[in-house]
């Protein structure tokens, strides 16, 4: 991913933070006497289901090894659905399909670089052809690759 575009994902995470949706749930202090009404309404249309409209649909179109000079590289080309989807779960689903497809890609460094294109590559560039995953990267951590860009180690040669 180019690195002019990670200040912008960046200030977009920050946006996401202040929005609520953040790392996970933040501490709120209730005031020390609070008074719950008992619900006498139907409930709310947010509790309805999420409905997947590319359930049973391949995220992944197929994927392709290549040699570079810094290594080997696996290219995955998503689907449309793969590229559309944020139903819950498309992630692992979508990870599911390239271990599958691919089984050598099965190891942690690799799958924190595919998370990560998943997660930002696809807000930054939604349509770039392929997502480019090296084995060669260390293994890092999913957090420490997203702060690479995705690409930790360095950028792609």
């Amino acid at each position: 991913m180019p690195e002019h575009l990670w200040p912008r994902l960046a200030g977009l995470a920050g946006v996401l933070a202040l929005a609520g949706c953040g790392p996970g749930p933040q501490p709120v202090s209730a005031p020390e006497t609070t008074t719950v009404p008992p619900v006498t309404t139907a409930p709310s249309s947010s509790a309805t289901p999420v409905v997947d409209p590319y359930a049973g649909l391949p995220l992944i179109d197929r994927t392709e090894w290549t040699a570079a000079l810094d290594g080997d590289r696996l290219l995955v080309f998503p689907t449309v659905a793969g590229r559309q989807t944020s139903a819950p779960g498309s992630d692992e689903r979508a990870w599911q399909e390239v271990v599958t497809a691919t089984p050598d890609a099965d190891s942690p460094g690799m799958r924190d670089q595919f998370i990560c294109h998943w997660v930002w590559a696809r807000l930054v560039q939604p349509n770039k052809p392929s997502w480019n995953l090296e084995p060669w990267r260390p293994a890092v951590g999913y957090q420490a690759t997203v702060d690479a860009s995705c690409n930790p180690g360095g950028p792609e040669r």
